[in-house]
């Protein structure tokens, strides 16, 4: 393993915020001496399979995380001007089960959370923290945003509250990425982390490859904010330093806390995520208890369907088409896919809520089991 693992990296799929692209993080990585690295996207985890691809090719370890959006009260909560602020953390997969959790959360961000960002709240990431390793994140985390405002007993309050639900698996974060706020920031973080006996980890927030590539991201963050270079009031990074640097430009850096560099590595080893590709992963589909297989429910809806559509008596073209096609998806594994896909349109069509097929294919199974 290198001396030194990013554990903070944004991604194109940073919409609009990150310029990394995918294809490069491994490629740079590799050209740095470094044999992992991490994508931590703003709430979502669009990019893990492409991320996880290119790793795989260029023999770096990928580390699966995400930058999650913190709710200041519930998740339910959305009032304007009070729920419209969030915070960030940190949350990088240790196995399959924290993969798993990752996603869940991320999945309840976006369907439950959502007021202008894909927000979780406390309440769900005690639920789901097994498998997670937990960073305090950048000054928009809830501890540095505490400690800039005086407000220490808090921080400490925050930072003891993720120690007793991830344990040894929460780390207090600290960055060298040329912003005024984050020398004041770095001073109490590591104050605190020595007093609470938290380990300290060393990230550097990238969103960009390289230093010269810090104007092609503020002409991203333009095009976000709906504004032009020329205008003074528009949102911008008072640094050219969140690149991907390289590990002895970490290790420089914060040489006075070499176990914050060293944790970086211990993280890197303790996250294995691995994927299997080549077959179809379905969810079960109950099926009702007097038929032996979901194959032959599936043929009694068919059954059924032909019936509905074409009499009592259909003629044999149309059985023997219905015995191919039939034939052809049990053979690749569908009857579930086909199973759950009649059943939300079965119900939109039982609830006058329109839907209509993509293909012949689905025409003709559609016409058949949904009439």
């Amino acid at each position: 393993m290198s001396k030194f693992v990013h554990l903070h990296i944004h991604s194109e799929f940073s919409l609009l915020d990150g310029a990394n692209r995918i294809k490069d993080l491994p490629v740079r990585a590799k050209e740095l001496g470094m044999d992992a690295i991490a994508i931590t996207d703003h709430g979502s985890m669009y990019g893990t399979i492409d991320f996880y691809k290119a790793c795989q090719k260029e023999g770096v370890k990928p580390i699966i995380g995400c930058e999650v959006y913190v709710a200041p009260r519930s998740r339910f909560d959305k009032e304007p001007n009070i729920d419209n602020h969030y915070n960030h953390l940190i949350l990088l997969a240790k196995n399959q089960q924290g993969y798993q959790n990752l996603s869940k959360l991320v999945s309840i961000g976006f369907v439950e959370g959502y007021y202008y960002k894909p927000r979780i709240d406390l309440e769900v990431l005690e639920k789901y923290h097994e498998g997670l390793i937990c960073l305090s994140a950048c000054l928009a985390g809830s501890v540095n945003q505490a400690l800039l405002n005086g407000q220490n007993e808090k921080a400490e309050e925050i930072a003891l509250w993720h120690k007793k639900v991830f344990g040894e698996d929460y780390y207090i974060e600290i960055q060298n990425n040329g912003i005024k706020e984050q020398v004041l920031a770095n001073q109490k973080l590591i104050a605190l982390a020595r007093k609470l006996d938290i380990p300290l980890v060393a990230t550097n927030d990238a969103h960009y490859l390289k230093r010269e590539d810090a104007y092609n991201h503020e002409v991203l963050l333009c095009i976000q904010t709906g504004k032009r270079m020329s205008d003074i009031d528009r949102m911008r990074f008072e640094t050219d330093e969140l690149y991907v640097k390289s590990p002895e430009e970490m290790i420089e850096y914060f040489k006075a806390f070499p176990d914050a560099i060293e944790n970086t590595v211990k993280i890197a080893e303790q996250c294995n995520v691995d994927f299997e590709f080549g077959h179809t992963i379905l969810p079960n589909y109950d099926v009702p208890e007097e038929f032996p297989t979901h194959y032959d429910y599936f043929k009694k809806l068919c059954d059924d369907g032909i019936k509905n559509r074409y009499g009592e008596n259909p003629s044999q073209e149309i059985l023997d088409r219905m015995e191919y096609e039939l034939g052809v998806i049990q053979k690749m594994g569908y009857v579930d896919y086909f199973l759950i896909v009649w059943d939300f349109i079965h119900y939109a069509k039982t609830h006058n809520i329109p839907v209509g097929p993509r293909a012949w294919f689905w025409c003709w199974f559609n016409y058949c089991l949904c009439y």
